[in-house]
């Protein structure tokens, strides 16, 4: 069992965008930052559930194969759910609509009380309120012999990182400065010394960066 990690980053290392408007609520930004990842032809059939046979292939493809191999739960922060801007909508049920691409047990990590949500292709959030080591126990428990995946946001990630509990990060730079939001790297210097390090670029020109601990 590992613990694993999977940021689209820019090239000043920011994995979140700042663009966002009421009518546009992931910015133009994100669209670019994760523009290698969407186009793949993984991202087209697990999460738009596009069985066509459209989408890229190749190296950022295969990396997006691996995004959901192997993983037996996932955890994530309030933002990634949705809560920081649907909170109060008790209705709100996350952005992936009906049928959400985990397929395992999801652990959402707020302040707020919330019941669990279960969904038929076997996604469960729960709600919990805890520190980072005590949920990634509850985690590991329920992804038995397979991976935890700590899917985001980078405030979430760099807790885990901080704590030293991730052991595989992998880090898809795009070519793009986006000046300003979260940056991976922040409060995290020297980190690079607990892990060997690879790096792969893709026909996208993305660079698939990965730190992997021995």
């Amino acid at each position: 069992m590992a613990v694993r990690v999977d940021l689209n980053i820019s090239l000043d290392g920011f994995a979140t965008t700042t663009d966002q408007t009421p009518d546009n609520p992931f910015g133009d930004d994100w669209g670019r930052l994760v523009a290698a990842y969407t186009a793949t032809r993984t991202f087209r059939t697990r999460v738009l559930g596009d069985d066509s046979g459209a989408g890229t292939t190749g190296v950022d493809d295969r990396y997006a194969q691996e995004y959901f191999e192997g993983i037996g739960a996932e955890i994530m922060g309030a933002g990634m759910f949705g809560l920081h801007l649907h909170g109060d909508d008790p209705e709100w049920r996350g952005w992936w609509g009906d049928v959400p691409p985990f397929e395992v047990p999801v652990f959402v990590l707020t302040h707020a009380r919330r019941d669990s949500i279960e969904f038929a292709n076997g996604t469960v959030f729960h709600f919990v309120e805890t520190t980072p080591e005590e949920v990634l126990a509850r985690a590991t428990a329920e992804a038995g012999n397979r991976d935890v995946r700590v899917g985001g946001g980078v405030d979430t990630v760099r807790q885990f990182l901080r704590a030293g509990l991730v052991d595989r990060l992998h880090l898809a730079v795009n070519p793009l400065v986006i000046g300003s939001g979260e940056r991976i790297w922040d409060d995290l210097r020297g980190i690079e010394n607990d892990y060997a390090f690879s790096a792969e670029v893709a026909e996208s020109g993305v660079t698939h960066m990965t730190f992997r601990r021995d």
